[in-house]
């Protein structure tokens, strides 16, 4: 749980200034991490590291920007200790549909993890600008950026991302303008390797249509529905597993074969990483349905589907979402 930070010293409503920049710096520290719960420890140990400097913070800079540099320091040093978190597509080839066996089960640290929209995103703004945030927190985007040494990670966050200048992020960072500069070209160029290319048209938008009739399909376990809206290079996947699947009629055997216990099951809506998202319930024994797992579902911006992405760890992820932990009756989506 996240705790608030308050009160220190003379200065009695510092914990309130510091708590008004949560949000932001919990989207940054999870751009940076690829972690929902890594970034809520970042962010916390940001909040007391800044609580317990308050008193030799003389204004030099802002606020913001003295906090941002504590946050990325602290994601440094995250980064240091831990491994390259990644997608089940980039561990291996896809499986046939008719495997049974979902892979090799991965501890949470090695996976890109879901988050919610209002854990990381502005309720309001400039709508250009909380586009661009929206899609910086996509699946995919945040899977490329795990690819990036640190560095580059920050300064192309920092500059593409948060708009702050060349000589803003060079001093946060503590080197200069010409390193900045070839930090974000270098990066710029992996992230272009990463086909993460959208419809900007339709940036920061979620296609609640398309939603609509991907859960009207999938409730009623029509494959054929289903399938006509998946774009031929649709990937399905399920974290903690390795196993992922490609293609839309391979998707479809997989529904049909080792994922059929599917059939019957329940959703509910949420925002997650800018995209399309709802929580999935399966029948249970004992009535109503039961928690199966967070989906999230990934578009090109013109009405395909490009991904299923399942988060099976209902014990985590329902919680963080609001998600009830049962449904007795039929939810209303």
């Amino acid at each position: 749980m996240t705790q608030t930070v308050t009160g220190v010293g003379d200065v009695p409503d510092v914990g309130a200034r510091l708590e008004e920049y949560r949000r932001e710096l919990t989207g940054y520290c999870y751009r940076m991490l690829g972690g929902a719960g890594d970034a809520d420890d970042a962010v916390q140990e940001t909040m007391l590291r800044a609580w317990r400097a308050y008193d030799r913070f003389e204004g030099r800079s802002s606020l913001r920007s003295w906090l941002y540099r504590i946050a990325t320091n602290v994601c440094f040093d995250a980064l240091g200790a831990s491994k390259r978190r990644e997608r089940p597509m980039g561990l291996g080839g896809p499986q046939p549909a008719e495997i049974e066996n979902f892979g090799e089960t991965l501890p949470e640290d090695r996976w890109v993890e879901p988050v919610a929209d209002d854990a990381v995103l502005p309720r309001e703004g400039d709508p250009a600008q909380m586009a661009v945030g929206r899609e910086s927190v996509r699946l995919a985007f945040v899977a490329a950026l795990q690819h990036l040494p640190p560095r580059q990670r920050a300064v192309l966050v920092l500059r593409e991302v948060l708009r702050w200048s060349a000589a803003e992020t060079a001093t946060l960072l503590d080197t200069t303008v010409v390193s900045v500069n070839s930090a974000l070209q270098r990066a710029r160029a992996t992230l272009g390797t990463k086909a993460l290319e959208r419809d900007e048209a339709r940036w920061g938008t979620v296609d609640d249509e398309l939603l609509e009739r991907y859960l009207d399909a999938f409730e009623r376990y029509d494959m054929e529905a289903l399938v006509a809206l998946l774009r031929e290079d649709a990937v399905l996947n399920m974290p903690p597993y390795t196993l992922w699947v490609s293609g839309p009629r391979e998707i479809a055997r997989w529904m049909l074969g080792p994922g059929h216990g599917c059939r019957g099951s329940r959703c509910l809506r949420v925002r997650a990483n800018g995209s399309m998202a709802f929580g999935q319930y399966r029948a249970s024994p004992d009535g109503g349905w039961a928690p199966w797992g967070l989906v999230v579902l990934e578009d090109d911006g013109v009405g395909h589907i490009t991904g299923i992405t399942t988060f099976l760890d209902t014990a985590t992820w329902f919680p963080r979402f609001g998600l009830p932990d049962h449904l007795p009756t039929e939810p209303a989506r």
